[in-house]
């Protein structure tokens, strides 16, 4: 089969999914990972032909993306800040929303070395690992309550990376950030970062299939009558944990930028902002210690 007839074939079928432009970047991406073909490779070379040993596996993922699921999961891995993360259905798709994160979070490090950063409701890891190699030298301690989210993180291959950089790799803790976090003592951190579950359970109705069918509920979703359960307790955790002169940022929900920030100002702490993201939404706030 010619590659361009089934890329044809292939995004047809997902287009009861996905807009056509987007069908087409996955089935791109799903050739170029199975079978090291370029983005331009079915237009350069017309007459380029699959082989047939590779087919069978093309169609089974095929198969899988049609029923849904995305293709980080069928592929196994989602790039994040210039880093590839394994993934899987226990943890979050990395989005690019949150490489802003890790950005301003690397600027707030001011050039600094010697920081410890803590990373609540961490998932695959890909806020913690990517701290701990941006940042050599740092301690990056990540927390979630998930199983699956502590194995995949745990498993995460940087060892290249480790070892090019001098970096040391993250600390993976299971614990509850609705619980108290009594069990780090006296540990203070100077960067407090997190992206917890934020989407309202009504705003289901204007998500994709492929996201609610597939990605983990627990990290995506709060109650209606109770959208900052999870702000609360990460100004809870910061009151506790953040050192003197140490910073803040959470990933928060667009339609509640005031809200959040104006809970962590209520929480007592100096300076609180919100930063937007690259499409003008409000979508991290940012705050510092705890006010005199």
């Amino acid at each position: 089969m010619f590659l361009r007839d089934f890329l044809k074939e292939g995004s047809a079928r997902l287009e009861s999914l996905y807009p056509a432009p987007e069908a087409m970047n996955i089935m791109l991406m799903l050739c170029q990972e199975r079978i090291g073909t370029s983005r331009y490779t079915h237009i350069v070379e017309p007459g380029y032909s699959v082989a047939e040993e590779a087919l069978g596996q093309l169609t089974a993922d095929l198969d899988m993306l049609s029923s849904g699921e995305p293709v980080q999961y069928v592929l196994g891995y989602s790039e994040f800040c210039g880093l590839r993360f394994k993934v899987g259905p226990g943890v979050l798709i990395p989005r690019p929303e949150t490489e802003i994160l890790c950005q301003e979070a690397i600027k707030a490090c001011g050039g600094a070395r010697d920081i410890r950063i803590l990373d609540l409701c961490t998932g695959s890891g890909c806020i913690a690992w990517t701290m701990a190699l941006k940042v050599p030298g740092a301690t990056v301690v990540g927390v979630d309550l998930s199983d699956e989210a502590h194995s995949i993180a745990t498993s995460q291959d940087f060892s290249k990376e480790l070892e090019e950089s001098g970096a040391k790799a993250p600390v993976f803790v299971k614990a509850d950030v609705l619980d108290d976090p009594s069990s780090f003592g006296d540990s203070l951190f100077d960067l407090i970062l997190s992206n917890p579950p934020y989407i309202k359970e009504s705003e289901k109705a204007f998500m994709r299939t492929n996201v609610l069918d597939h990605e983990p509920s627990l990290a995506l979703f709060v109650p209606d009558e109770d959208p900052l359960l999870f702000y609360r307790a990460i100004a809870r955790w910061s009151g506790m944990l953040l050192a003197p002169g140490g910073t803040g940022i959470t990933e928060i929900n667009e339609l509640l930028g005031v809200e959040t920030r104006d809970l962590f100002s209520r929480q007592g702490f100096a300076e609180v902002s919100i930063i937007k993201d690259f499409y003008d939404k409000d979508r991290f706030v940012r705050y510092s210690g705890i006010a005199l």
